[in-house]
């Protein structure tokens, strides 16, 4: 009856209310436990548009991809920004970006992302790649015959490091492999809690999370980050906004270093664990991936192992079709990140086919691609893994269409518009870089045979995570 009683209760215009029986949580609770099932379901109940209670907050769910256009331009009205940096100066530490305190910081650390793009991208994707072949080259010199390890943590390894010294810079030190792995090991058990950070629960009432988050923070003070040689410009970039501003203190300013280290991780390891687990999962997939890359390094004149230093430009990363379909692939099947914009004012947002949503200000209107993703209607048998479901005729296929209609939107797990992730094309870059090298220089096999599948507790959050690790086992390619 108390749910029933606000459905029936809303103003003209505003999308029906799913509200739950427990006060302030609603719908939480089964929200967080399967989100991509409760949305289907409240889909097939209200149709394409509907508000749902979910602690505290009052989010509209757009379910239609032909509406995401109409949501995606109205960026005056419907805000994203402000919404993540209050969730990100909560989550890593540091002071809210507000004007008053800090005129025009918030702009001035947007503008840096150009060097994520054009040639400056392609001057970190070089030193990325030759960071990732050091590494490589280190495990070959472990693996004289086959070895085993868990898939996850291998990622994790070497993707952790091979970002750190190329955002950052070396640690010179004589164990300066050990310290960065010390800082890996602190950044799981912080990243373990980023959910429950996300979703607005006190640090204090997570077990050591806030006092790993300090001990992580301490190693971007800048007496330590002066010690790291060979850092990024988009790094030394954002080093030099922060000294523009007496009122952040040194504290404040690591929390930021962090910040834009758990960005640049956070999400690629992950999607690069599930590139690679479902690569080995199917051999097809493998065997077409494999070849395209022995036949660039053969039609460039460059030989594989971990002695020869492979060069390769963007266009050839680019060009690797089958390599970036299966990418795509696995990134259409993992990926769950919600798109959140906030209005601004009492607004009516107008969509296709005359249809009219009446918002209040402050309600969150929310996107949630996955169920794009999964649609049979946009992907047929969208459970299943198809390598090469993104190529045509042996080019791109970025065409998709639903109900006869071409699809503007139909892989998105950078997110959309204004909240669109920056450094996207460096993170592809880096992960197909890794898959080159690994494919190039190993033979490469499942050692267990057991279905790993996605944990849900990341819903809504970007990249889901394994819910168990599995073991491979790698050897020298002969």
């Amino acid at each position: 009856l108390f749910c029933f009683h606000f459905l029936f209760n809303r103003k003209t215009g505003e999308p029906p209310l799913i509200n739950g029986w427990i006060p302030y949580l609603g719908k939480a609770l089964i929200f967080r436990k399967d989100a991509y099932k409760f949305l289907l379901d409240q889909q097939k109940k209200f149709g394409d548009i509907f508000t749902v209670h979910i602690a505290g907050r009052y989010i509209t769910f757009i379910m239609d991809p032909f509406q995401y256009v109409y949501v995606i331009r109205n960026s005056k009205q419907l805000e994203f920004h402000e919404f993540a940096n209050k969730m990100a100066s909560k989550t890593f530490d540091y002071p809210a970006l507000s004007k008053g305190k800090f005129p025009e910081l918030k702009e001035n650390l947007h503008r840096i992302y150009q060097y994520l793009q054009g040639k400056p991208l392609d001057l970190i994707s070089d030193h990325m790649m030759k960071n990732l072949q050091d590494i490589f080259e280190w495990k070959c010199s472990q693996a004289t015959d086959w070895e085993t390890e868990k898939m996850y943590k291998f990622c994790c390894s070497v993707m952790f490091e091979a970002s750190f010294v190329t955002l950052y810079g070396r640690v010179p030190a004589a164990d300066g492999r050990k310290v960065i792995s010390e800082i890996r090991d602190k950044f799981m058990k912080f990243d373990a809690s980023f959910p429950y950070l996300a979703a607005n629960i006190p640090i204090e009432l997570l077990g050591a999370t806030k006092k790993v988050r300090k001990e992580l923070i301490h190693h971007f003070l800048l007496q330590n980050m002066t010690k790291w040689l060979g850092g990024s410009k988009v790094v030394q970039a954002r080093q030099d906004i922060f000294e523009k501003y007496e009122l952040l203190g040194d504290y404040d300013k690591a929390a930021h270093h962090f910040a834009f280290l758990w960005a640049s991780v956070g999400n690629t390891i992950p999607a690069t664990f599930w590139a690679m687990y479902y690569l080995l999962r199917h051999p097809e997939a493998l065997a077409a991936v494999r070849d395209e890359i022995d036949h660039l390094l053969q039609s460039t004149g460059q030989k594989r192992g971990p002695t020869y230093n492979i060069h390769l430009t963007r266009e050839q990363l680019d060009n690797l079709v089958y390599l970036e379909s299966a990418l795509n692939e696995s990134l259409r099947m993992c990926s769950s990140s919600m798109n959140i914009r906030i209005s601004q004012e009492d607004f009516v947002l107008k969509l296709e086919g005359n249809q009219e949503v009446v918002l209040r200000k402050g309600d969150w209107i929310a996107l949630y691609p996955q169920i794009l993703h999964m649609d049979p209607e946009v992907y047929e048998d969208p459970k299943e893994y198809k390598f090469d479901r993104y190529i045509e005729n042996g080019k791109k296929k970025t065409t998709f269409y639903k109900a006869g209609r071409k699809l503007k939107y139909f892989l998105m797990p950078f997110g959309s518009g204004i909240s669109m992730c920056p450094g996207r094309f460096l993170a592809m870059n880096e992960m197909k870089m890794f898959l080159f090298i690994l494919l190039s220089h190993f033979d490469v096999e499942l050692a267990e045979n057991k279905a790993v599948r996605l944990d849900n507790s990341r819903m809504g959050l970007g990249i889901l995570l394994p819910d168990a690790d599995i073991a491979f086992r790698y050897k020298l390619r002969s």
